[in-house]
């Protein structure tokens, strides 16, 4: 073959793969014009987080522990109107404990639009915002299920589980949520009985709870445990909650080794100040509570609503390498 032929030759089989490569392509393009391009806004929708939601100072308030979102003023987003699922956790099965109010609200609503089924746990005297968190899940077309109850009772913590398990028909994520927090300026104004309540609550009941749980956690299971800043920032006045929530960080970290093998993943999440009941009940001083945030970067508290994707990251499948981490969300304070 002289070199004429082969030139010949080498156009003629470009020319066909780029005419192949070109019909193969066009209706794939043509499709995506017409069928697969989102219906996007023309221009970015940003928000300013320094002007987002609401900045102290604060009203003077108090409420009995634990406290209602119902009552608060201003009241708590938990995602209630803006949270938006894309089907992240569709067919999941979640547990969530503390999930009246707070962040375990704001998870309960953001895992259903997921497309989760979720069982929140609360104290019993928190009915009014719980039955508010059932019909949001509801609405979301998935199962509620309500479990009140006193976290610091073993048996109840066993039986809560078991409650979940049946009537979801699984387990796949656990949500260690519920805390108790009471400002003390001094430890001598902490009695051994109020020390004992704070430790129950924040961490044998996470300790019972996952025993409990294990046995029905499969590969690709989660377990997420609440902490916060004050594990390692903490505050004078919160002496005993600050230890759990040192607690609470260390066992995500321990036990994230422990089930690793197993395909569980165990992470934390670390709140700032966020405007919950917490602080309305008992949580800060008057002083404190008028204003509440005001020492972060945005000079205002977070809202639970903020924190919502962070609880849907580490159960989402496409988070699968993340564990023994801890994710703070604090405006600004640093990370543990």
């Amino acid at each position: 073959m002289n070199e004429h032929e082969k030139l010949t030759r080498r156009q003629l089989v470009g020319g066909l793969g780029a005419g192949l490569a070109v019909a193969a392509v066009s209706p794939v393009l043509g499709a995506t014009d017409s069928a697969v391009t989102p219906n996007y806004p023309a221009g970015p929708v940003l928000e300013d987080p320094t002007t987002k939601y609401p900045k102290p100072p604060f009203q003077e308030q108090s409420q009995p522990w634990p406290g209602l979102v119902s009552k608060m003023n201003p009241r708590p987003d938990h995602g209630e109107k803006s949270y938006k699922g894309s089907g992240r956790l569709m067919g999941r099965k979640a547990l969530i404990t503390g999930g009246d109010s707070g962040m375990g609200r704001a998870a309960a609503i953001a895992y259903a639009r997921e497309g989760a089924d979720v069982a929140i746990n609360y104290y019993p005297t928190e009915e009014p915002d719980a039955k508010e968190v059932v019909e949001l899940i509801r609405a979301a077309g998935r199962k509620a299920v309500a479990i009140p109850g006193d976290l610091r009772d073993e048996a109840f913590c066993q039986k809560m589980v078991q409650d979940a398990v049946n009537a979801l028909g699984g387990l796949d994520i656990l949500v260690n949520n519920a805390g108790r927090q009471q400002a003390h300026q001094s430890i001598m104004d902490i009695s051994s009985e109020q020390f004992d309540w704070t430790m129950k609550t924040n961490i044998y009941a996470p300790f019972w709870t996952i025993k409990a749980a294990l046995p029905h956690l499969k590969p690709g299971s989660v377990i997420i445990g609440t902490t916060s800043e004050q594990a390692y920032d903490p505050t004078p006045d919160l002496y005993d909650y600050a230890q759990t929530k040192a607690a609470t960080m260390n066992y995500v970290k321990s036990l994230a080794k422990q089930l690793g093998p197993k395909g569980i993943r165990v992470n934390g999440v670390a709140p700032g100040p966020i405007w919950t009941p917490l602080q309305v009940s008992g949580g800060a001083s008057m002083e404190k509570l008028k204003n509440f945030g005001s020492q972060t970067v945005f000079g205002r508290p977070g809202q639970p609503a903020e924190l919502a994707s962070i609880y849907v990251q580490l159960a989402a499948n496409d988070g699968s390498f993340a564990t023994g981490a801890i994710y703070g969300s604090s405006g600004g304070a640093g990370q543990p």
